[in-house]
């Protein structure tokens, strides 16, 4: 009668356990933390959605943006979309309202708003533009050279990189800038005799431009290797006419050159490097839809983020940082001019931070905002980890995914959508350029007058000496293009940001005149300035000027340190050494880390 108690007894099985190294106390809390873990990460993610799902009801956030916002941020946010609502802000968009930037009659307003429709007639010429890429192919052309600066050339650059060769297409080469060497660089990766040329100017009088046509066409004469884009009217047209141009394409004039992405200026060098432009202009249709909802911003993504953008810089996050995955990792060249030059004025802005090395967050101040454009296809899970923690730290992050190349056609108009409404929430006119001219002016004097004797090339101490947020530390190389250069910049970056905890942005010269200039001359008195030139005596003959390339970009330096100098802002000039400018920059990155 005793057995069956027996057998019940676990004193024995647990000594079994014991002496076999058992320990049950050690099982049952290896299982308790097990299921305690299994628990709270399914559980974490249904907060974390619950939370997102309240933080996007509260915003009127659209579901095609993903959003990690601060608490504090949430209220004005939701009351700059009820503002928005009650200004009827998407309906007049759309309209081509002037008054919503800006008094009646005010210029550079009604005349700018053409690139809410232009991909639509674009879609029209699209074959046509695709024959004309093949035709020059069936001639036996080989390469394209784009000539221009800015709007004209900074789509094209976007494109150039993110598709990459594509093959029994032309070769894109991209040139917009004036540094000899850089200059030298093209004219030996090409054939002349194989060679196709677009000269693309809105005004036709773009004195780097022009340059650069008028040095090659000095190596090749015939016409019928050069193409024009530029606007109606325009002395480019007279000059093609003149030449005998093989075409001229004249776009829509209701189209500033940094909203022109999806007009001829950025779509005739893409379908010559064999883009698919149907399909990246059919992308841009589905932002056109997205953004048509006049009624709520949750169904409108770019008037939403647009808000977002112009409030969080209403707020002191004015450092757009731009996160971007492959293959589109050069958007940020394009979409630095748009915000730019857009916003920066009145002593406003947004300033767009591109290509910036990702740190942790306590290398950020409380100015930033994080945009990250993540691959759908392809996602980075080490940044996707970083961006986390991030948000998780209180930095405002926007995710947008992204569907490959062509899915280019749907950020640009985004993107032009966003900051046309952020222009309305900072009360800026987002289609003017009040300082651009100014530098212009200032290259000029100097061509005329010689380089000024008494340009202070300032101290690079005395530009560190309390460099911290809101202060962001804009690089600005008058340097040949190189992935050497670039690799050297972005450590210097990742030192200063380290170091300071301050934004950073890197521009070429004279490039960035034409992009992120106004913005520095017009922006927030929060920019601290360091401009890079190179002791090289390399230098180009322009045939029928009186000066070279290397007189013209010494001078478009000098003009930016004294307009720069004229607005009471600090710059600093340093001179690099000719030959390995990546060591020379290195160099600087070690003087500044033992400042």
């Amino acid at each position: 009668p005793d057995e069956p108690t027996a057998a019940l007894d676990p004193t024995a099985d647990l000594a079994a356990l014991a002496e076999a190294g058992i320990d049950l106390d050690d099982v049952t809390d290896t299982l308790l933390r097990d299921g305690i873990a299994a628990f709270v990460t399914p559980m974490n993610k249904l907060l974390d959605g619950i939370e997102r799902r309240r933080e996007a009801v509260v915003t009127g956030r659209p579901e095609t943006i993903d959003a990690d916002l601060p608490p504090e941020l949430e209220a004005p946010l939701a009351e700059r979309a009820r503002a928005a609502a009650q200004a009827d802000v998407a309906r007049r968009i759309w309209r081509k309202d002037p008054t919503l930037w800006a008094p009646e009659g005010t210029p550079e307003v009604a005349d700018r708003l053409g690139w809410l429709t232009i991909a639509d007639k674009m879609l029209e010429d699209a074959s046509q533009l695709r024959e004309f890429a093949e035709e020059c192919v069936a001639e036996g052309l080989t390469d394209v050279v784009l000539l221009g600066m800015g709007g004209s050339s900074l789509a094209p650059e976007v494109f150039r990189r993110s598709y990459g060769a594509v093959p029994n297409a032309l070769r894109l080469h991209v040139l917009d800038s004036t540094e000899p060497l850089e200059i030298a660089a093209v004219r030996d990766s090409i054939d002349v005799a194989r060679t196709l040329f677009l000269v693309s100017t809105k005004s036709g009088g773009t004195i780097e431009t022009r340059t650069l046509f008028e040095y090659f066409h000095g190596l090749q004469p015939d016409g019928r290797h050069f193409v024009a884009i530029t606007d109606p009217g325009s002395s480019l047209l007279e000059l093609a006419d003149e030449h005998g141009f093989r075409r001229a394409f004249v776009n829509d004039p209701d189209i500033g050159g940094r909203y022109s992405a999806l007009s001829y200026f950025g779509l005739v060098p893409a379908a010559l490097a064999g883009v698919d432009i149907e399909a990246v202009l059919q992308a841009s249709a589905v932002a056109e839809q997205n953004c048509a909802d006049y009624a709520e911003p949750e169904g409108n993504s770019g008037l939403w983020l647009g808000l977002a953008l112009g409030e969080l810089a209403r707020q002191g996050r004015d450092k757009l940082t731009f996160v971007v995955d492959a293959p589109i990792a050069s958007f940020g060249v394009w979409v630095e001019q748009l915000i730019a030059e857009s916003t920066g004025k009145e002593g406003k802005g947004i300033l767009p931070v591109a290509d910036e090395p990702l740190l942790g967050s306590e290398h950020y101040g409380p100015d930033r905002v994080f945009v990250h454009l993540r691959d759908a296809e392809a996602p980075d899970p080490e940044r996707e980890a970083k961006l986390a923690s991030l948000a998780a730290d209180g930095h405002p992050t926007l995710t947008l995914s992204v569907a490959g190349v062509d899915d280019l056609g749907r950020l640009f108009f985004f993107a032009e959508f966003a900051t046309a409404v952020a222009g309305w929430v900072l009360g800026i006119n987002p289609f003017d350029q009040p300082n651009v001219q100014e530098a212009k002016d200032n290259t000029q004097a100097v061509l005329d007058e010689g380089s000024p004797t008494d340009l202070d090339e300032g101290e690079l101490a005395a530009l560190l000496d309390g460099l911290a947020p809101p202060h962001y530390l804009a690089i600005m190389g008058y340097l040949p293009y190189s992935d050497a250069v670039d690799a050297a910049v972005s450590r210097l970056r990742e030192a200063i940001v380290a170091r300071y905890r301050v934004a950073t942005t890197f521009g070429y010269g004279p490039r960035f005149l034409h992009s992120t200039g106004q913005l520095h001359k017009g922006g927030p008195k929060t920019g601290r300035f360091l401009q890079l030139v190179h002791d090289s005596e390399a230098d180009l003959e322009i045939p029928g000027r009186d000066f070279g390339f290397r007189t013209l970009i010494s001078a478009q330096a000098d003009g930016d340190l004294k307009t720069l100098g004229a607005h009471g802002l600090p710059a600093v000039r340093i001179r690099l050494a000719a030959g390995d400018l990546a060591a020379s920059i290195d160099q600087l990155r070690e003087r500044i880390q033992a400042t």
